[in-house]
């Protein structure tokens, strides 16, 4: 696959959900890829079809999926943008874990990689902030109205 060559979040997606199928599972079905993703199975043929073409997977019709070291590389890399998002809008700005997982999902494929930098040193930065000053994130709730147990707005 071509360096300059951009992927779409959906088969973006279809790449992450192999990976965690696979770790999972040990190996990537189109039954399972269709129901994690709440698509039709010939959709996700499809989709499978795309990324063999682009050397992202390996799959036979009527056998599993398997990502291609370019593939895992992209997997790994939208993977942890995504636990990083998640984790910034969860335990940072304190959503509720859905709405950090759905908003999360979005966001993991339009972020420049500096922001997405910037973000990790925030987030870091907040845990250091707690090490040093228990009240840190006691005091953002505060400031935010929201309730740092719940995560919900306080009324």
């Amino acid at each position: 696959m071509a360096a300059a060559t951009k992927l779409s979040a959906t088969l973006e997606d279809y790449l992450e959900t192999i990976l965690a199928l696979s770790q999972k599972n040990g190996e990537a079905r189109v039954r399972d890829i269709s129901e994690r993703l709440s698509v039709h199975k010939s959709t996700v043929t499809a989709a499978l079809k795309a990324l063999a073409e682009k050397e992202l997977v390996a799959h036979e019709p009527y056998g599993g999926a398997t990502l291609t070291t370019a593939g895992q590389n992209i997997a790994e890399r939208v993977s942890r943008n995504h636990a990083v998002v998640k984790h910034f809008l969860r335990d940072v700005l304190l959503v509720d874990s859905h709405t950090a997982e759905t908003n999360a999902c979005r966001m993991e494929h339009v972020m420049d990689k500096i922001v997405l930098e910037r973000l990790i040193a925030f987030a870091e930065f907040m845990k250091a902030c707690e090490g040093a000053d228990s009240s840190c994130l006691e005091r953002f709730a505060n400031y935010a109205g929201i309730d740092i147990e719940s995560h919900e707005e306080v009324p």
